[in-house]
């Protein structure tokens, strides 16, 4: 069933290429980010499982799923965990390639489910990356950093530093970047108050004081791109909160906040032995989309804008320097899941060394990236990149500074620059 208007993600790509040989595939992701769009694109029968009529009526037959035609999207599966191993199971009778689509935005609550291995191929949706946004027409693709060639880097855009701090506040949710700002900002409140109040209880998680969770959101939106622990982003509250989040609480939040696929973390990474005493193992916090961390602090277009200008912000470029990122790390997820790579990043125990981001594929090749809200790039910034070469020279098969230039090219030392508007997958 075609959408009229469907506009291809970088995860159709992949799901092109790999549904015709799996029976079953799944499609997670937060809440309104297109995986029903997506799904409707390639199923001849949709199971809606958010109307409760159409609940009813998979509990009640379970070989209701076996007699429909394929392929069959059943969206918010979750909302009838069983349908899972009856999927399973009819895979195992019949393993013939684009029978199920299985659309989810949540994990189910209290089911044991067979993983599905082997049976069920599993794909992570995010937010639209920059790329699937259409700025510019992107010049640099990671699949070529990740191959060891060494590829040419060449490109210009005219984007620029505030067309990116637009981008982090007009959000990767497709709905809401259809609507003026006023309309933005209301959907985006609806969809975090949506969250504390509906999909908590959904989830088994009763939220008896709604406010210590929106501090806690708050904290944690504080806390974009930093490897700052749970304890302190717990201690971050509104003045007006009552008192400070148990640790049992805020484990509890950030266990269900991950179940709805909102918290999008970059895990450290450990490559050898060699770095291995020295790599700081906290994970860097990331929301699902940079728009709901800025809308949680308050921070529109202009003031992220005024943290580029330190004399107007008391020189505090902390904000848009961390939401800049943040929208990288959207991307590079994206761009990563494409080409069968994991993103991590890098920081040592005493803090001399950080690299914001490492693309890797498990032990083996893998990419160093820096960011840097600048378009011109100096030695200085490019020196912690140069020491991850010097360290893993065998390991470390390129580098790349990802900024907010109008050029896309390859420094005399080797390291790539690229402008964020020209990378894709």
């Amino acid at each position: 069933m075609t959408v009229e208007g469907y506009k291809r993600r970088i995860i159709d790509d992949a799901i092109d290429e790999l549904f015709p040989s799996f029976a079953a595939i799944s499609i997670d992701g937060a809440r309104a980010i297109g995986k029903t769009s997506t799904g409707r694109q390639r199923a001849k029968t949709i199971l809606d499982l958010d109307l409760p009529e159409m609940r009813e009526l998979v509990q009640a037959d379970p070989k209701y799923l076996s007699r429909v035609d394929t392929p069959v999207l059943v969206d918010e599966w979750q909302n009838v965990p069983e349908v899972w191993d009856r999927v399973r199971r009819l895979v195992d009778s019949n393993s013939t390639g684009e029978q199920f689509i299985l659309a989810g935005s949540a994990a189910p609550v209290g089911a044991h489910l067979h993983s599905g291995a082997g049976r069920i191929i599993r794909f992570r949706m995010r937010p639209l990356s920059i790329a699937e946004r259409n700025l510019a027409a992107p010049t640099v693709r990671l699949r070529d950093l990740l191959s060891a060639d060494i590829p040419d880097i060449q490109g210009s855009s005219d984007v620029e530093l505030r067309d990116y701090v637009r981008e982090i506040v007009a959000s990767g949710f497709p709905q809401p970047r259809q609507m003026n700002d006023r309309a933005r900002g209301i959907w985006l409140d609806d969809y975090i108050e949506r969250v504390i109040t509906h999909d908590f209880t959904e989830q088994g998680h009763r939220i008896r004081q709604p406010e210590l969770l929106r501090g806690w959101l708050r904290g944690y939106a504080s806390a974009t791109a930093s490897a700052t622990t749970f304890a302190k982003i717990g201690a971050s509250l509104d003045p007006g909160a009552p008192t400070g989040p148990t640790k049992k609480t805020s484990i509890a939040y950030r266990d269900v906040l991950s179940s709805l696929y909102l918290l999008d973390q970059v895990d450290a990474w450990s490559p050898s032995q060699k770095l291995l005493s020295r790599a700081a193992l906290a994970p860097k916090h990331f929301l699902a989309d940079p728009a709901l961390a800025a809308r949680l602090l308050n921070l529109n277009e202009v003031k992220l804008m005024s943290a580029a200008q330190p004399a107007i912000n008391n020189g505090d470029r902390t904000h848009l320097g961390d939401f800049f990122e943040a929208l990288v790390a959207l991307s590079l997820q994206t761009y990563a899941q494409a080409n069968d790579a994991q993103v991590s990043h890098f920081r040592d125990h005493d803090g001399r060394h950080e690299i914001d981001f490492i693309i890797h594929r498990g032990h083996g090749e893998a990419v160093g990236v820096e960011v840097k809200l600048k378009s011109a790039i100096t030695d200085h910034d490019v020196r912690h990149l140069r020491w991850l070469k010097e360290s893993l020279p065998d390991q470390i098969v390129d580098l790349v500074v990802i900024n907010t230039g109008a050029h896309a090219y390859r420094r005399q030392d080797g390291v790539a620059v690229v402008p964020l508007a020209l990378l894709t997958a």
